[in-house]
């Protein structure tokens, strides 16, 4: 079974840093590519960045230059390190996974990826 855990969530003031993980067991993590989702309340979830098999990276406008995705295959082990964080970053981070053949391949959209962990709450106070 395929199982993915977030942590490192919490209240950080507005300009602050968090990094959040994600941690797979049940696969050889480097077989998949990895993004990482908000969903604040009420709104749709929404792609924040992505990481490949191959360790490219991804980013959705509103984070790019603040956050940056890696990955760590040996600790099977996903990152979203965030920094200059706004209140408007505020909601449940899910990271979420594909299964791929591919070494580039990527996904910014939910129904792209085929397993999701539980979600890691963020808030941003201003």
């Amino acid at each position: 079974q395929v199982q993915l855990v977030e942590s490192g969530g919490g209240l950080v003031q507005a300009g602050g840093s968090l990094r959040l993980s994600c941690v797979a067991s049940g696969v050889i993590f480097s077989s998949y590519a990895v993004g990482w989702f908000r969903q604040a309340p009420g709104k749709e979830r929404e792609f924040q960045a992505a990481v490949t098999r191959r360790g490219g990276t991804a980013s959705a406008d509103s984070v790019k230059g603040r956050f940056t995705i890696s990955r760590d295959n040996a600790k099977n082990t996903v990152y979203l390190q965030m920094s200059s964080l706004k209140p408007e970053d505020t909601g449940v981070y899910y990271c979420a996974a594909k299964f791929t053949s591919s070494p580039d391949f990527y996904s910014s959209t939910i129904s792209g990826y085929q397993y999701w962990g539980q979600g890691t709450q963020v808030t941003v106070s201003s």
